[in-house]
């Protein structure tokens, strides 16, 4: 098929190469309108498919370039004809092998894109200048407030019959050509009275390159020595000018994150004014905007220098005097706000200096005399860790059944006999496992102490089934009331939070910002277990949404200066293993946060003749715990525990 048979039927087809948009056409290959919001690019009479959120406007031939990256318009023709299986004869046609769009172009020099071709790069400088020798020609610009000074200032000019370069066979109209870039040019329709069918395209955006920026006069944010307003259009930018004041022009609410992305490469000289239309889409855009300078930390103020208009144009030409004083107003205001903003920045940063906390690091001291580290519950472990628990993250992990919880809550339990509060988020096992627990530990202790028959001690369940109190002697019985009543001496202490998936680090520094609240006591906290706490993010890595989690927990001690011990699981090629940092599931914070890391593992786990099955049905199990991390102490330390899991029961061995 020749190339001009080629290049119709493929204009003639559906550009399926592309994604359909939400609502409407497909989704711009260029900035991507369509794929969240709106309608997406449609196609008008002449053919070509328009995108009024960046201006694109190209056929199914350019479209398919700019959806695989081709620049060149031969390489373009060719695959989208593959694409549609059709075959090019790829011998030249005698028009030459210019893209269509340029073939049928007027010859008019002072009016035309001639000799532009398919290149990567195309420079409108001449264009500019051809224009601005007519600029007298239209009074549009009057119309619109602006002086002649101010347009030969940006070099803005006029074509009394511009057609867009590419759409060549659509109606010429006559525009003010406002340059952009040497790159980039926006052209306005300059008739006051605009032929149905056309009002769409009254204002036009040129580009000669992929990739450019639509800020108009952008120069200003390196140059200006007064605070520089940021509008929507150009004309709202040159009224502003106009008047004394100075501007730029984003170009489209649609451009506030490229503008932004500017902003990041490079520093404004001057504090800027956010100055967006009086519509919702403008306030919406402002708000994006101010978020974005704050994270930059760029001074900015915002203002409205239109008074009770949409925007400074339609006040300048109603009012040309009122535009001038609110201009001067708004760059006294924003200058007053950035050397306020500066100030507290400065006065923040000097805050960190050691000077003006050490005040507080001595009353600190003070304080602590009456607060004491809070004893474990368990002698030697309490020495490893320099007296018992203080303010940080302590990070417990074992293999799956080897009692971690238990201990864990043991401990619990000797901070609530100490009188301190503790929150316990349970993520796996329910409030009434976690007390038939405690309960069947006292009946153990009880015997020890009395030197009764351990046969009469409970196991959890001997707790919990009520079918089974019928049958018990009445020795039994009251020994289980006399561990309730144990076990209620300190509960009003513990605080048991369930949770199936949907318990989350924000919900446990809530949970403890409420706990202060009601009580006035700052808790101890014991999160189980980290590895199914609620995510973060539910498209992020488990590995990624752990790290996020303990580094939370780390400031909710840091913040409410209390211990958080957390539970972690192990790496399931770890249940033979010596204990080890590498052990502890979705690792990396876990290892990195941590104060102190806790490992416990079966008294001969690592070595050649151990079995884990036959360590675990020891009665009591032999469970050594390992210091594997401590900030503030020697780590290496081991301590041997009997466990008796029947009875939910740590003992120092």
């Amino acid at each position: 098929m020749d190339r001009d048979s080629a290049r119709d039927y493929i204009n003639q087809q559906a550009p399926t190469f592309l994604q359909a948009a939400q609502k409407k056409g497909y989704i711009c290959p260029n900035c991507g309108q369509g794929s969240t919001k709106g309608n997406g690019i449609t196609k008008d009479k002449t053919g070509h498919y328009k995108c009024f959120d960046c201006g694109l406007y190209a056929d199914v031939i350019e479209l398919y370039g700019l959806s695989r990256g081709i620049g060149d318009y031969n390489t373009q023709l060719q695959e989208a004809a593959a694409y549609y299986g059709i075959t090019v004869d790829r011998k030249s046609t005698a028009r030459g092998d210019f893209s269509p769009m340029y073939q049928n172009q007027p010859k008019t020099e002072q009016y035309t894109h001639n000799n532009i071709h398919t290149d990567t790069q195309q420079d409108f400088t001449e264009l500019y200048r051809k224009a601005a020798d007519h600029l007298q020609e239209t009074d549009y610009h009057t119309r619109r407030g602006l002086s002649a000074e101010t347009c030969r200032r940006f070099n803005i000019g006029f074509l009394s019959e511009w057609r867009h370069p590419k759409a060549p066979k659509a109606p010429a109209s006559p525009r003010l050509i406002i340059p952009i870039s040497p790159y980039s040019y926006i052209a306005r329709d300059t008739r006051q009275e605009i032929p149905a069918g056309q009002e769409d395209y009254k204002k036009s955006k040129v580009k000669g390159q992929e990739r450019v920026s639509w800020t108009f006069n952008a120069e200003a944010l390196r140059t200006a020595q007064k605070p520089i307003y940021i509008v929507e259009g150009e004309i709202d930018a040159l009224s502003i000018i106009e008047t004394g004041g100075e501007a730029v022009a984003i170009g489209s609410t649609s451009n506030t994150d490229r503008f932004l992305k500017e902003l990041r490469e490079r520093k404004p000289a001057q504090p800027l004014i956010i100055a967006l239309d009086n519509d919702k889409a403008g306030q919406e855009a402002a708000e994006k905007l101010q978020a974005g300078l704050d994270e930059l930390i760029i001074p900015y103020y915002r203002y409205n220098p239109a008074g009770d208009k949409k925007d400074a144009n339609e006040l300048l030409t109603t009012d040309r005097a009122a535009l001038e004083a609110l201009v001067a107003q708004g760059e006294e205001l924003t200058a007053q706000e950035a050397a306020e903003k500066l100030q507290d920045r400065k006065d923040a940063y000097l805050q960190n200096s050691a000077a003006a906390h050490l005040q507080d690091f001595i009353n600190g001291i003070a304080e602590s005399v009456n607060t004491p580290t809070i004893s474990t519950g368990f002698p030697k472990l309490d020495a490893v860790l320099d007296g018992g628990l203080y303010e940080g993250l302590y990070t417990c992990g074992a293999i799956s059944s080897l009692g971690k919880t238990t201990f864990c809550l043991q401990i619990a339990d000797h901070i609530a006999q100490q009188g301190h509060d503790v929150l316990i988020f349970s993520l796996e096992m329910a409030r009434s496992q976690l007390m038939a627990k405690s309960i069947s530990r006292h009946t153990m202790l009880e015997v020890l102490e009395t030197g009764g028959d351990m046969s009469n001690a409970k196991t959890s369940r001997g707790i919990t089934t009520g079918a089974r109190y019928a049958n018990y002697n009445p020795t039994e019985r009251a020994l289980i009331q006399t561990a309730i009543q144990k076990y209620n001496s300190y509960a009003e202490h513990i605080f048991i939070t369930e949770g199936m998936g949907n318990v989350g680090v924000t919900q446990i520094r809530e949970t403890v910002q409420e706990h202060i609240l009601f009580t006035g006591r700052t808790p101890i906290v014991l999160v189980d277990y980290l590895q199914i706490l609620a995510p973060a993010d539910v498209r992020a890595t488990d590995k990624q949404n752990t790290d996020k989690a303990v580094l939370e927990l780390k400031r909710i001690s840091r913040d409410f200066k209390t211990p958080i011990i957390a539970i972690s699981s192990f790496n399931r090629e770890n249940y033979s293993a010596t204990v080890s940092m590498q052990a502890f599931k979705e690792s990396g914070a876990v290892e990195y946060s941590s104060d102190v890391l806790i490992g416990l593992q079966l008294a001969g786990a690592g070595e050649k003749s151990f079995d884990v099955d036959a360590a675990k049905r020891q009665n009591p199990r032999q469970v050594e715990l390992v210091i594997l991390k401590n900030r503030e102490a020697p780590t290496g330390d081991k301590i041997m525990f009997k466990y008796y899991a029947m009875f939910n029961c740590f003992e120092e061995a």
